[in-house]
């Protein structure tokens, strides 16, 4: 799986100061351990900078570059700013990603040309003039409009990257499994493809000590309905193994929990007592609480 790191974004506490101040060290800092922990792509998130925002991109992506051997995903809705970025990638190290046009018309027109332009992936986000699709089959409707538009403008399935957009389990139980749901429908739609996600999403509104396995557990669920990247956190190595396949035997727990096969979970350790937990709340068989490992 492509492991896509979340962790260059505006809206952290240490790194959105060093973006307005132009420090270059704690965001070079971070993307190396973001490399060193095994990222495919850096995405960096810059929101819709109104102001100097194509002149911001342009430095993150050379102050980044200069010391990372990765390439990006460049994510704001700064559309000027998306440009400069574009215009400065280094490709050495594989394309940059468009994150992301949504299923908007006015987005779809502005940004599809630059995916060509500048030789570049996309991600396709399944957000269209009604807001976030309510289920799998709306989401299935803005992905046929998407692939449709992004087909016309000459774009490859390879280079497509569909995101449903994953909700907090917290509070949308059925969003959730409407997001698994809709995994397995890509393949069928337009081989070839790719899909990916913001993953953390999915553990927003939760306490932060139980966000690392919602995430873990949901990322193995996507994967197992054919998920191949997501954006996730780049400091979290336990989740950056799962996505390289190296926890099998967690891999097999979650499958057989998933496919509501009788599991005796007197036998099992505490973490797998979890995580058989933590998939049911995923899948909307028990009710969503904090509390729910201590039920």
């Amino acid at each position: 799986m492509i492991v896509i790191a979340e962790n260059i974004n505006v809206m952290s506490k240490s790194l959105g100061p060093a973006m307005k101040e132009r420090n270059p060290e704690p965001i070079v800092k971070m993307a190396k351990v973001c490399h060193q922990n095994g990222a495919d792509y850096l995405d960096i998130n810059i929101g819709p900078a109104r102001k100097n925002g194509p002149e911001l991109l342009q430095w993150i992506v050379k102050t980044v570059q200069s010391e990372v051997p990765l390439p990006l995903s460049l994510d704001t809705t700064n559309i000027e700013a998306m440009v400069a970025g574009l215009e400065v990638h280094n490709g050495k190290w594989g394309k940059p990603i468009i994150n992301s046009i949504s299923a908007m018309t006015e987005r779809m027109d502005q940004m599809l040309p630059l995916v060509g332009k500048y030789n570049a992936s996309m991600v396709a986000l399944l957000y269209g003039k009604d807001g976030i699709p309510r289920d799998a089959n709306e989401r299935g409707a803005l992905a046929a409009d998407l692939l449709y538009r992004a087909t016309e403008a000459g774009i490859p399935f390879e280079e497509m990257y569909f995101d449903p957009i994953v909700v907090p389990v917290s509070s949308q139980q059925n969003q959730v499994v409407s997001c698994t749901e809709f995994m397995g429908m890509i393949a069928e739609m337009a081989p070839g493809a790719k899909s990916t996600c913001g993953l953390s999403n999915v553990s927003n509104g939760s306490p932060e000590h139980l966000r690392a396995i919602i995430n873990q557990i949901y990322l193995i669920m996507l994967g197992q309905q054919g998920l191949a990247s997501a954006i996730m956190d780049g400091l979290d190595k336990e989740i950056i193994a799962i996505a390289k396949g190296k926890r099998p035997e967690l891999a097999e727990l979650v499958r057989r929990a998933s496919n509501g096969e009788p599991i005796d979970t007197s036998k099992l350790d505490q973490r797998g007592r979890d995580v058989v937990k933590t998939v049911k709340i995923l899948r909307s068989e028990t009710l969503y609480s904090d509390s729910w490992l201590e039920v």
